[in-house]
This record gives structure tokens, sequence and C-alpha cells, in this order.
């Protein structure tokens, strides 16, 4: 495997940070059931509690399966007090809500497209887990088709194997580093690209996504159906800032796990070699449904332009969480939204949200 032999995104493009500028925000409504057995009927009204707060300060674009649905999303949102002025609805067949994982990676530069932006269309292929992953997949395009800009899919040679990599198994501080976990991308459990070795998977991140810094973590947290994705226990804030999941409780899963993951941080550096800003994030205590550990995060949290939506989840936690990142972020309101529920599909507001930063 040769990482220089991709098909590449053209010199001078890059990943922008979350906290850049976005044009929009995409979600898919939700209709998959079986992503929240026995919890679906309050999901709806989470996501339209999310619309309304984005849509006040950036449009807000809705992949819909069919036209039931979006009449049912319409009527929905209308009662939660939605201007439609702010507001898109497309047609798209998807299976799961996450867009974060399935839907696109923005890069920019120049001559990529309207706005020197274009479309990294990595594949999908279920986490690795699950199998109902095709119609997922296909989305990237189709968007990059409504919005008339270049859609490419990096591949492991010209002609080859496409890559498979999903959003919410990276984060960038948008001035070249990027951080993930080994669990995520070089785990042969659930393994996205079997036999690519360290080093590979650095140079596909490097020549695609801009970077020249990676930052390796170990492991995800406990009841995380992704196998490590990065976006519950670390995220930038701002180039020089990183929040990091801590565990103060010794006899919980999570413990061992994210106090490692804390003293790599402390350790590392961005791409200039210096040291970052590293704010530890509490995690709520342990939830369980029908006897299953969730993988429930304050870390899940989506930068917006001028708010910052984080899970909350009836914890005592949940006020030092949302008063630790409203001091990150004097510029924006942080706003809590209950994800007690939305949990139960294995993700939380980060997961169903994928930014469109702007051209």
């Amino acid at each position: 495997m040769n990482p220089m032999g991709l098909i590449s995104t053209p010199d001078g493009y890059r990943m922008p940070a979350e906290w850049e500028p976005h044009e929009a925000t995409w979600i898919a409504w939700p209709h998959y059931r079986a992503d929240w057995p026995g919890k679906f009927a309050p999901i709806p009204w989470v996501f339209g509690e999310v619309v309304r707060h984005l849509h006040r300060h950036e449009r807000v674009r809705i992949l819909v399966e069919n036209g039931r649905l979006e009449h049912r999303a319409r009527r929905l949102l209308s009662q939660a007090g939605v201007s439609w002025a702010s507001v898109e609805i497309h047609g798209g067949a998807t299976t799961r809500g996450g867009r974060r994982d399935s839907g696109r990676i923005c890069v920019g530069g120049g001559g990529a497209g309207q706005g020197g932006m274009g479309i990294l269309d990595w594949k999908f292929n279920g986490w690795a887990r699950y199998s109902n992953w095709r119609r997922d997949d296909a989305v990237p395009a189709a968007i990059a088709r409504l919005l008339g800009l270049k859609c490419r899919q990096p591949e492991m040679e010209p002609g080859g194997r496409r890559i498979v990599l999903e959003g919410g198994g990276i984060d960038v501080n948008g001035r070249g580093t990027l951080v993930a976990t080994e669990e995520c991308l070089l785990s042969p459990v659930q393994a996205r690209n079997p036999g690519a070795s360290r080093a590979e998977m650095e140079g596909i991140l490097r020549h695609c996504l801009g970077v020249s810094k990676v930052i390796w973590l170990g492991r995800g947290i406990a009841g995380d159906d992704t196998h490590g994705h990065v976006d519950d226990i670390a995220r930038f804030v701002d180039p020089t800032t990183l929040v990091v999941s801590v565990e103060s409780n010794r006899r919980d899963a999570n413990y061992e796990t994210l106090g490692e993951n804390r003293r790599r941080l402390a350790e590392a550096t961005d791409q200039d070699g210096r040291p970052f800003r590293v704010v530890e994030l509490p995690m709520p205590r342990p939830l369980f449904f029908r006897g299953e550990r969730l993988p429930a995060s304050y870390a899940n949290f989506y930068i917006a332009n001028r708010t910052v939506l984080v899970p909350t989840f009836n914890d005592p936690n949940d006020p030092l969480a949302l008063r630790r990142l409203s001091r990150l972020f004097p510029e924006r309101s942080v706003v809590g939204i209950h994800s007690l529920d939305l949990v139960w599909g294995l993700g939380t507001l980060h997961c169903l949200t994928l930014q469109q930063p702007l051209a």
C-alpha cells in the first residue's frame, strides 16, 4: 500500500476545523427504529430541538427518506417553532441518522468546485460491524451533485479499494494537527482498512486532509459500538486547546483507558512542536439500558456558528460540563440538549450532525 499512489486531493487542500464558519449543518431525519428499539418515540423531538437551536445562526439541511417522513418532519418542526427561511429539506435514502460518519468530509482550497470546496467520499461500511450500510455510503455523492461540488473517492491506489474513514473517528485543529485512536484506525477488530499500518494511515490522513501531525490516543469509551471514535474522548476547541474526557471513579471501565489518553495528550505537541492546553471534561455516571452500557460522553458536543450543543444526561456532572465548555467558547452560547433517550442509539449530537464549511 502506497499513500502516494492515492487518488489525491489537489495541493493546498485541508480539512477545516469545526469552529470555522459554516454554510450549513446537515442531518438525516430519523426513521430507522432499530437504532432506538423501544425508545423511538421521543427521538424526532430531540432532532427538532437540535434544528431549533441551529437554524437561528446557520442553515440546516435535512435529508428525508420519503414524502411521508417529510410531512411528519415539517409538522414537528413547525410545532417546535422553526422558521423555514433557514431550513431546507432534501430527499435522500438513508438507513441510520449518523451523518457524521456516513455523510462526507469537506476540504477547502482552490479549484475544487464552487468557492474552492470539495467533498471527500470515504467509504462507509457500517463501522465494520453492521451489514446495512450501502444506502448510507451513497449519500456523499448525492450531496455533491446537489451542491455542484467535485467529489473524490480516496483509494489505496488508483483503481484499488476505497479507503474507509468516518468523521467521528478524527478531529482536527485546522492548522495541521489531527487526533485519532489506535483502536478505531489500527485495530484488527472492526478493521476499517485491513492490513494498513500506522505509517500508511498517517500518510493517508496527511495526503487527503492536509495535516502534518497525527496524535494517536489509545482506546475509546465503554459501550462505543464504533470501536474507538475519538469524538467521545478528545476534541479540539481552538487551534491550541483540547478537551479530554476523564473518569474519576477507579472502578469504572473507562478509568484506565481515559487516564492513558490524558497522559498521552499531556506529552503531545502540535504541528509546530508546541504543547497543547488540555482541559479535562468529566464523564457522566455510567448509563445502562436493557443491560447494555451506553456511550454517554459530554465530548460528543457539536460546534455551530454561534452556539455549541452539548449532550446532557440528567447527571450531577451536567452543569460542570456546561460551565467548562462555556468558558472555552466565550463567543458562543453553550446549550445542553437532553440526550438520555438519544444515546440509546449509541451516539449523540456530534454523531448526528455534520458541518458544511463556508466556501
